[in-house]
């Protein structure tokens, strides 16, 4: 391959995924007028037009979105084997971006990370708390953690958990004026908190129910929506009104009587956590430790 085709198609590659020139600059080290030249010269070589440009939006066009799609995985497995072969010397090195849920980060990730972080200094991980269904080959993550059902196909899973099950609780203050709903449709007649996740296309969360075979989704009711589950669990204890979460995470406030719970009978186990991740990706000795602390063991 021509030099110069070479550099210049990496430089459409990062304008093509960032969306933008600004954030492609910062990115690449170069400033944007110059990746604005580099793309048109590379347009007028090949003649025909790879990005459309306004004023507020950068995006592909139909040829750019073809380059894309062909080229970018290609330039991503060179990458791959060059950080595969800078990484294949005694101690374990390099950066690894994880994508995951609040809870999973804290209650699964975090102790993993203390058995591995302290003994190979050379390893450093970034995590993103994230609730959607991420594509983690296009936004460049080396693996995610969700729940099994969750996972697509097309990937390998790792365990990394027990079975899981959601728990609907409240504060002992909350039912002091309130009955305890016997079934989800009672729920109706409760002050519930809700959850609005992008997997769900901004829609608020709707809370799942299932026994003896009946499967049951509630759409609740409240004063409050949050977009993530600390601040949900906080206004649960606070007696803010009904919260539905992993039963892991309410474990504590369960154990200790700040929170009691309900509908248990409603709520049956469902598939654990998994690590998630491209099967064509070359796994690094970094990437390899990680998995190997993150493996569940123990009975599903």
């Amino acid at each position: 391959m021509n030099r110069d085709n070479a550099s210049d198609l990496l430089v459409f590659l990062a304008v093509a995924r960032e969306r933008s020139f600004t954030r492609a600059a910062a990115k690449l080290g170069l400033s944007q007028s110059a990746l604005s030249q580099i793309v048109r010269a590379l347009e007028e070589r090949l003649g025909v037009r790879l990005l459309s440009r306004t004023t507020r939006n950068v995006a592909p066009t139909l040829a750019g979105e073809r380059l894309l799609r062909t080229i970018g995985p290609k330039f991503d497995e060179m990458d791959a084997e060059l950080a595969a072969l800078s990484e294949l010397r005694e101690k374990p090195a390099g950066t690894i971006r994880v994508t995951s849920t609040e809870y999973a980060a804290e209650a699964i990730l975090m102790p993993a990370l203390r058995s591995i972080l302290p003994k190979y200094p050379d390893i450093k991980v970034e995590v993103v708390i994230d609730y959607g269904l991420t594509n983690i080959v296009a936004e460049q993550y080396d693996a995610g953690i969700r729940p099994g059902e969750l996972v697509a196909r097309d990937m390998i899973a790792i365990r990394i958990s027990p079975d899981l099950r959601m728990a609907v609780v409240g504060s002992p203050d909350y039912f002091a004026t309130r009955k305890k709903p016997r079934t989800p449709q009672e729920l109706t007649e409760h002050n519930c908190l809700n959850l609005r996740l992008p997997t769900h296309g901004g829609r608020l969360y709707a809370w799942e129910f299932e026994k003896n075979g009946r499967e049951l989704n509630v759409r609740v009711e409240g004063q409050l929506v949050f977009n993530g589950s600390g601040t949900l669990l906080s206004a649960a204890v606070n007696g803010l009104g009904l919260a539905y979460m992993t039963e892991g995470q309410a474990k504590p406030q369960l154990a200790s009587g700040r929170l009691v719970r309900v509908l248990g009978d409603w709520c049956p186990p469902f598939s654990g956590y998994h690590l998630y991740y491209p099967s064509r990706r070359q796994a690094s000795p970094a990437f390899s430790l990680l998995v190997d602390a993150l493996r569940y063991r123990g009975k599903v």
